[in-house]
């Protein structure tokens, strides 16, 4: 999945530099170079929220978590 969104990001690269030098000529490459911006700034976010969820799954492993039991509701003291 990794590898896929890295390969997705070099092509939208090859696509901005070529798109760069007729960004002043027409509106079309000028909205077609955006374009190509918010998707490439969509892949990165991808990745980063991949790296996100293995470090947390595998940080939510490491600590056990508390269990509550109903008769911790009621413990009253006395």
């Amino acid at each position: 999945m990794k590898k896929e969104l890295i390969k997705s990001i070099k092509e939208k690269e090859e696509q901005l530099s070529k798109l760069k030098a007729h960004i002043d000529k027409s509106v079309i490459c000028s909205e077609l170079y955006n374009k190509v911006v918010l998707e490439k700034a969509i892949l990165k976010k991808e990745i980063d929220n991949l790296a996100k969820k293995s470090f947390a799954s595998k940080v939510r492993y490491l600590f056990p978590r508390k269990k509550d039991r109903i008769c911790d509701y009621f413990n009253t003291p006395v």
